[in-house]
């Protein structure tokens, strides 16, 4: 796609889900962080100021919080994924970028954070095919 796009993030979503290929990760669970950026155009939003023309970012909070804290996953790239799917529903969105954090891996080591991150289009806009080629 030539045209620059406008963004629209929300960083730092927590929830709690029971992602993970280890036994103890689906039985206590953990906290998850996602982030998401989307790139659509926000200028009817911005010329008519009106929730109708832009993506309600407290809605879009919810479905990915029920993402997260539903079916459990055996990997994080399989959840980035799901999300991915959620944002792109939104008809405005053309590109979704979704970080999954999971900061409490089962990694036996001090570390800050484990996280994936994807990069997905609307399929009309990549031509039938999602995924961004990098």
């Amino acid at each position: 796609m030539s045209e620059e796009l406008d963004r629209l993030r929300l960083s730092g979503l927590r929830a709690r889900g029971f992602h993970g290929v280890l036994e103890h990760e689906r039985r206590e669970g953990q906290d998850f962080v996602v982030d998401v950026e989307l790139g659509l155009d926000l200028g009817e939003a911005g010329r008519s100021d009106a929730l109708a023309d832009t993506v309600h970012y407290g809605e879009l909070a919810e479905a990915l919080v029920a993402v997260v804290r539903g079916e459990p996953l055996d990997l994080i790239e399989a959840l980035a994924e799901r999300l991915a799917r959620v944002c792109l529903a939104e008809p405005r969105v053309r590109r979704a970028e979704v970080t999954v954090h999971k900061p409490q891996a089962p990694i036996p080591h001090a570390f800050d954070d484990v996280a994936v991150t994807i990069v997905r289009r609307n399929e009309k806009e990549a031509g039938g095919d999602p995924r961004e080629q990098a």
